[in-house]
């Protein structure tokens, strides 16, 4: 078995409204998705997404032409590719599929075969009022949802501790709430700085009082010192690390004991089989790993596979926010979007690879960009 080819097209979703994303000063008008397709020489092909691959022109031959289910050496490559140009985990994600499709086998077994199941999050990204954020937070009661993260990002922080505070009087104890801080990173354009450790962990004794979860991203990612501090002196769960792009970094943030739930995206750090191993040790040291998955459809099917197969986890981030953030608009790469069952689990089958069956009309519509590798 040989790759034959590589095809990476680039889409765009025009939104409207518009998403007025809590981490981003702009409106979204547009949903961009890159997927990539690999195929091989029987006619099998695999599909991933996640980044722009960028810079990936300069090493396409570096896969055409070999075995398809020598996945241990594409990581090395893509690792490799990920420090001279962009993140190109989105191939490895296609790779994965592909070979599970090869070997009629789910990712998820391939991973390990842990489980075929992980319980959801409703993961908003609106900055709603108080009495907006306790209707969205009904509704996930109604849909069945066990949690819920809600955005801080609001002017003055009493704005965002007067919502917290409304949407926990309302649901009490029938929803665990987590808060996103969004201090671990920034849009290009958004040159606020993020919060000091003192800062946080005033915060930080708010969200104690209001039983919360874990507070999410509530430092700089790369303030190793406050986060151990922030650690050691609050009993919140710490979460971060989504966009922590290499190994060595993970290893300080677990040796530091900076954070107790650890969220890197396959899609945009070292994919199916780096991951793997990451969140076996993160396992061991009793932590909790629960990816980012704030993507398409692509990469939340494949950190479900990931995250199921290896090690499970109390909860899965799913983005929801309806009307502007919806499973159509998140998922318009796929036919079927994304969706607990009707116990409230998001439940892989034993379909090989990744589950994936593109909505070919939808992205032949917003196709922006094409290019094939041979």
């Amino acid at each position: 078995m040989t790759i034959t080819r590589i095809e990476i097209t680039h889409h765009q979703l025009e939104l409207d409204p518009p998403f007025p994303a809590s981490w981003d000063p702009q409106p979204r008008r547009k949903f961009p998705a890159t997927v990539v397709r690999v195929h091989d020489d029987e006619g099998r092909m695999g599909v991933g997404s996640g980044d722009s691959m960028a810079g990936f022109q300069d090493y396409a031959d570096l896969f055409v032409g070999r075995d398809p289910l020598d996945l241990d050496r594409h990581a090395a490559v893509l690792d490799n590719i990920a420090f001279h140009a962009g993140r190109p985990w989105p191939l490895d994600v296609a790779l994965w599929d592909l070979a599970g499709r090869i070997r009629g086998q789910p990712v998820w077994r391939m991973l390990g075969g842990a489980s075929n199941r992980v319980r959801p999050y409703a993961s908003c990204g609106v900055l709603r009022s108080a009495q907006g954020s306790v209707r969205q937070a009904e509704r996930a009661l109604e849909l069945g949802f066990a949690a819920l993260k809600l955005r801080f990002g609001r002017p003055e922080m009493p704005d965002d501790l007067a919502v917290l505070e409304a949407v926990r009087s309302a649901v009490g104890d029938r929803l665990e709430l987590m808060v996103d801080c969004n201090q671990g990173w920034r849009m290009p354009w958004d040159t606020a700085r993020p919060w000091s450790f003192e800062k946080a962990l005033e915060v930080a004794r708010e969200l104690e009082a209001l039983d919360v979860y874990w507070m999410e991203e509530p430092l700089h990612r790369g303030d190793y010192d406050g986060m151990q501090r922030l650690n050691a002196e609050t009993p919140l769960r710490i979460a971060g690390g989504e966009m922590t792009r290499e190994r060595y970094e993970f290893q300080v943030l677990l040796e530091r004991e900076c954070l107790d739930v650890f969220q890197p995206d396959v899609v945009c750090s070292l994919g199916m089989s780096g991951l793997r191993d990451l969140a076996l040790e993160v396992h061991r040291r009793g932590r909790i790993f629960s990816p980012h998955t704030w993507g398409n459809g692509i990469g939340l099917l494949a950190n479900l596979h990931l995250t199921a197969g290896t090690v499970g986890a109390p909860f899965l981030e799913l983005p929801w926010d309806p009307p502007e953030w919806t499973a159509e608009r998140r998922d318009f790469v796929l036919a079927h979007p994304v969706a607990p069952d009707a116990e409230g689990w998001l439940t892989l089958s034993d379909a090989p690879g990744l589950e994936i069956e593109l909505d070919e009309e939808r992205l032949a519509a917003t196709e922006s960009q094409r290019t094939t590798y041979r």
